[in-house]
């Protein structure tokens, strides 16, 4: 709550996102590893290792890669849980250069996916899907703020239920 009550907590400075996205995947699932000793996943990276280094305030483009890796690690451990032997964790982190410029990235899992009836809702403070104690419904909306407030960028979502969910954060030069 105090990170939604702050603004502008640092400022920007040339970073190079593929350095950051893959510190930050691996702290994800290592995070969950030590909660959860059977958690395993394949984590997939697909680096475009032409993109410059582009303004951000690193510790907010941290944050939102946290949120969006936990999200994603979540998924793909819930359905674990329900999947037969056959099912295969998988999150996939892409980054890329968009048309218009500055810089992108993807994460995608395999996991249980986003209903539609709350798919409207998952930007909003305090929304969680999570049981109680597991989710404080602010991490979404830390992310929104800190993209599409702080860094002037999109965020789109692209989801099937039980099948996948897939973020696409876009951020301008």
């Amino acid at each position: 709550m105090l990170q939604h009550s702050q603004a502008g907590s640092g400022s920007k400075e040339p970073t190079n996102l593929n350095a950051l996205a893959d510190e930050y995947v691996r702290l994800a699932y290592h995070g969950l590893r030590s909660k959860d000793k059977s958690f395993n996943a394949e984590i997939i990276t697909n680096f475009d290792e032409s993109l410059p280094k582009i303004n951000v305030i690193p510790q907010d483009m941290g944050r939102v890669m946290l949120n969006l890796f936990n999200n994603a690690f979540y998924a793909v451990n819930q359905k674990t849980k329900k999947a037969g032997p056959d099912y295969k964790p998988t999150v996939e982190l892409t980054t890329f250069a968009p048309p218009s410029g500055g810089w992108g990235f993807i994460v995608k899992d395999n996991g249980i996916g986003i209903p539609d009836a709350i798919k409207e809702k998952i930007m909003q403070p305090f929304f969680t899907t999570k049981p109680t104690g597991e989710g404080t419904g602010l991490g979404l909306s830390l992310t929104y703020d800190m993209v599409v407030k702080g860094h002037g960028g999109k965020i789109e979502v692209n989801t099937k239920e039980n099948e996948f969910t897939e973020f696409t954060i876009t951020l301008p030069l």
